[in-house]
């Protein structure tokens, strides 16, 4: 499984060939076996396969090809809906709307999540997350007909893959690890930790094209802007008061 994990890969492009029910359940039970917390399994799972409704979830996903080519889309939702239900059912009183509850099942959603993906791996299947799941929540949630109390967290596609990109680089692990406490970042230790991915030819050839002078500024000029990012937390932060998780009074 470590060698698995070494060589992941984040797969756009895939074959044709349809994912077996037997996998399927095989790599979802894998999901199952996630921690969580206080084993709530405060989560669900949205399976699609069919195509009128991948071609609405690629709207959402701001149009990315690989969700409509990709036999299966999975979305993993934070979910709140199913227990509260159990509690009341069982003669209990929830107290679970507000933003820490929320963050509990999301949590929960991403360990599940990266159980499920690891298990697709190692069935020999690609996968690519799908960040704009948050950006687009409120959509989401219609397509799926998501409840009060279920929110959509993260997808990824799944599939047999029909390429084999190089491995994307990663910061070194000494630049992410701390031992005993945090030990705050030089300016120095900045220059070492991101000296291998600022030579790299694909850096400059992306800054080149952005027409930057640094890859930082392509993060935020281009990429990830302070406007953006504040018009979906705005978004998305309506969308947990909608769904019910901002009672933090």
């Amino acid at each position: 499984m470590i060698d698995v994990m070494l060589n992941h890969r984040s797969i756009r492009k895939y074959k044709s060939d349809s994912v077996s029910e037997e996998v399927l359940n095989r790599i979802l039970h894998a999901g199952t076996r996630a921690s969580t917390t206080g084993n709530m399994q405060v989560y669900s799972i949205i399976v699609n396969r069919e195509k009128e409704l991948k071609d609405q979830l690629w709207a959402s996903h701001f149009k990315q090809k690989m969700v409509q080519d990709a036999p299966v889309l999975l979305t993993f939702c934070a979910d709140f809906n199913r227990f509260n239900k159990w509690c009341e059912n069982r003669k209990a009183s929830p107290g679970y709307d507000n933003f820490l509850s929320f963050f509990t099942a999301a949590i929960d959603a991403l360990l599940v999540a990266q159980n499920v993906a690891l298990a697709a791996e190692n069935e020999g299947l690609g996968i690519c997350y799908l960040g704009t799941t948050t950006y687009n929540a409120e959509k989401i949630i219609q397509q799926l007909q998501l409840p009060k109390f279920v929110v959509p967290i993260t997808a990824f596609t799944v599939g047999y893959p029909d390429e084999n990109p190089p491995l994307t680089d990663r910061l070194p692990v000494d630049g992410v690890v701390h031992y005993e406490h945090y030990k705050d970042y030089s300016d120095k230790d900045i220059n070492s930790i991101y000296s291998e991915k600022e030579s790299l030819k694909q850096t400059h050839e992306l800054i080149e094209i952005n027409q930057t002078e640094t890859l930082a500024q392509i993060f935020t000029e281009k990429r990830y802007t302070k406007k953006d990012n504040i018009a979906f937390s705005q978004a998305l932060l309506k969308v947990l008061e909608k769904q019910g998780f901002m009672n933090n009074g």
